[in-house]
């Protein structure tokens, strides 16, 4: 299944609670488990003013579809190609 990361922005997300984090991960599982097993979420990474999560699915669609019926913002979303890390280099 392809993998995508989804760049949203929301001011002020490096100050979130863990609280807030356990909030917004249930509604986010909430949505999933919804819309079946063609898309699943792998992690996210809470910055500052953005959060960008790492998901496989079948399309973007259905990661946009993920967003609107969360309500989450899904400012940009990138299909990812491959992926490097220092062992590629050896």
């Amino acid at each position: 299944m392809p993998k995508f990361v989804i760049e949203r922005d929301i001011p002020g997300a490096g100050k979130f609670t863990p609280s807030d984090l356990k909030a917004i991960s249930q509604k986010s599982c909430g949505v999933l488990s919804s819309m079946g097993t063609d898309i699943q979420w792998i992690h996210s990474y809470v910055t500052d003013d953005r959060v960008y999560c790492v998901y496989q699915a079948t399309d973007e669609a259905l990661v946009r579809r993920h967003a609107e019926l969360g309500g989450f913002p899904a400012n940009r979303v990138d299909r990812v190609y491959s992926v490097i890390d220092p062992a590629t280099a050896e």
